[in-house]
């Protein structure tokens, strides 16, 4: 892959979890908004906690948030959901990683699950200083 050169993640199906797992949580009382469902504040967090667990994968060293873009809030999540987070890559460029994410709930009474939020975040790898640096990628295979 050349530098900046897009990874195509798979479409949004709102079938099935599509990515890696990089996370899963169950939805607290404490994380309600005044309405007495889960806080989209919340529900974001959970989502960059699972997208810096991936990015720092690929990048093998820290990564911090950039940007986040393109967030769709779908539906809500209620207390007592378990709440998944999956990850697509979409590109790599010179120092940052750009992830979409899923967030996907199952609900006590429910047998499949449900797309609540999807969006783009973009991470940029960093040195133990603080400093972006260039994402290491690996090399092309060797053709048989």
């Amino acid at each position: 892959m050349t530098d900046s050169q897009a990874v195509h993640a798979p479409p949004v199906t709102e079938i099935e979890p599509c990515g890696d797992l990089c996370i899963r949580t169950l939805a607290m009382p404490a994380d309600t908004n005044q309405n007495g469902d889960i806080f989209g504040g919340w529900l974001l967090s959970q989502m960059d906690v699972g997208g810096g667990v991936f990015a720092s994968k690929i990048a093998k060293s820290r990564t911090v948030t950039v940007a986040i873009e393109a967030m769709n809030f779908r539906k809500p999540v209620y207390v007592g959901d378990l709440v998944s987070v999956h990850a697509n890559l979409v590109k790599i460029g010179h120092t940052s990683i750009t992830v979409h994410l899923e967030a996907w709930v199952l609900r006590r009474k429910e047998m499949q699950s449900i797309l609540v939020t999807d969006g783009n975040f973009t991470y940029v790898a960093i040195d133990d200083d603080g400093h972006p640096h260039v994402v290491q990628q690996a090399p092309p295979p060797v053709p048989a």
